[in-house]
């Protein structure tokens, strides 16, 4: 609790320059790659979320299904309150049309749909939920719908929210889909087709926007859900029962990319350090990353690396093989800690190595 209040605090600080005033219940601001929190507001609460439950509904389905499987709306997904893509019983679409459905026109009826599909009942659906919010990190995330509509137990937090939007963001049909602004989808028994509109705002009115959801209710107030990329960073953010929500994300995002950009200390497979070889053929090896050495750092400001290898490693260390690990903080916060791997091999040295190495001196040293 301490930490997290040192970060608040200190997050705070870092935002007073861009004069952001935060009307929402709970906020939280993160960069994609490190999932840095750059600011929070009351970020741990526990509060309803509406439809933004719909990034876990939809992750889900992507990690289980394909895009063209074909997904049949039973009486359940029938009537079911809300917003709707107004499904018929008995109705297929594919399920990327569902998704689209889903996440664009915030179906309910669409979320009991795929719910059904993946897990066999909405029940078993919330249960894989949870379980994977947990795998994500989330500490204080209880799904009981796929849709969000109310219900007493279901809640998450804004940061929790945030997790999963950022391990969302990490499969590419996902991130096509929040990012669309208009689709066309199939109406069985309509000479037309159904036209979805996405509900976020943001993706015309603010810059480098790319997701991800919108959610309402009475009892949840406003819920967004946000990401923008510029300049090579990427942001994700909640907000939860907000009521200028998409001003209030704007602010929020705008504030972020001030106060931060991305600072790459390596680049991936850039030499790190060398490391002693024990009893080997060569006297040492090279050690880097397989990934850039890539942070967010307030503007203006360098990260500290560290790294934690042993002072010597023995021969026959192969090229590839994990030896320590690199770590890049900021002052006295690990922001990022990536696996080191040896450059080259290391061999051991036999007889025949120090017979050759006797005779290179002494041709050395011969007149």
């Amino acid at each position: 609790m301490k930490k997290c209040l040192i970060s608040a605090l200190l997050s705070m600080l870092l935002f007073q320059g861009a004069a952001l005033a935060d009307e929402s219940r709970s906020s939280v601001l993160i960069e994609r790659e490190t999932g840095r929190i750059l600011y929070e507001h009351n970020a741990h609460e526990p509060l309803p979320m509406a439809s933004t439950t719909k990034v876990m509904t939809a992750l889900l389905a992507l990690e289980n299904c394909e895009l063209n499987e074909p997904v049949t709306a039973g009486k359940n997904a029938f009537g079911v309150p809300g917003t709707s893509i107004y499904l018929a019983e008995g109705e297929t679409l594919t399920m990327e049309q569902m998704l689209y459905g889903l996440m664009l026109q915030s179906g309910n009826d669409a979320a009991v749909a795929v719910a059904e599909h993946v897990a066999g009942s909405v029940d078993a659906f919330c249960r894989m939920m949870t379980a994977r919010a947990e795998e994500i990190g989330c500490e204080n995330t209880v799904f009981m719908t796929p849709h969000g509509l109310p219900n007493e137990v279901h809640h998450t937090t804004a940061w929790d929210l945030a997790l999963i939007a950022r391990e969302a963001m990490q499969n590419e049909d996902f991130r096509r889909i929040v990012s669309t602004k208009r689709m066309e989808i199939p109406w069985e028994n309509h000479e037309y087709n159904r036209v979805l509109t996405n509900k976020n705002k943001l993706l015309s009115s603010c810059e480098g926007a790319t997701g991800i959801k919108t959610g309402y209710t009475n009892k949840a107030g406003r819920c967004l859900v946000f990401s923008a990329e510029r300049n090579g960073m990427e942001l994700i953010g909640a907000v939860l029962n907000c009521y200028s929500w998409f001003d209030q994300a704007a602010q929020i995002l705008d504030a972020g990319f001030e106060k931060y950009e991305m600072v790459t200390l390596l680049s991936a497979g850039e030499r790190v350090c060398e490391v002693e070889i024990i009893r080997g053929t060569v006297p040492h090896i090279g050690v880097c990353a397989r990934v850039p050495l890539r942070v967010p750092m307030e503007k203006g400001k360098l990260p500290r690396l560290e790294t934690d290898l042993p002072p010597a490693l023995p021969s026959g260390v192969r090229a590839g093989d994990q030896v320590g690990n690199a770590m890049l903080y900021d002052g006295e916060e690990l922001l990022l800690t990536v696996p080191l791997y040896a450059m080259e091999d290391a061999p051991e040295s036999d007889f025949r190595f120090h017979i050759r190495q006797v005779v290179e001196r002494w041709q050395a040293v011969s007149p």
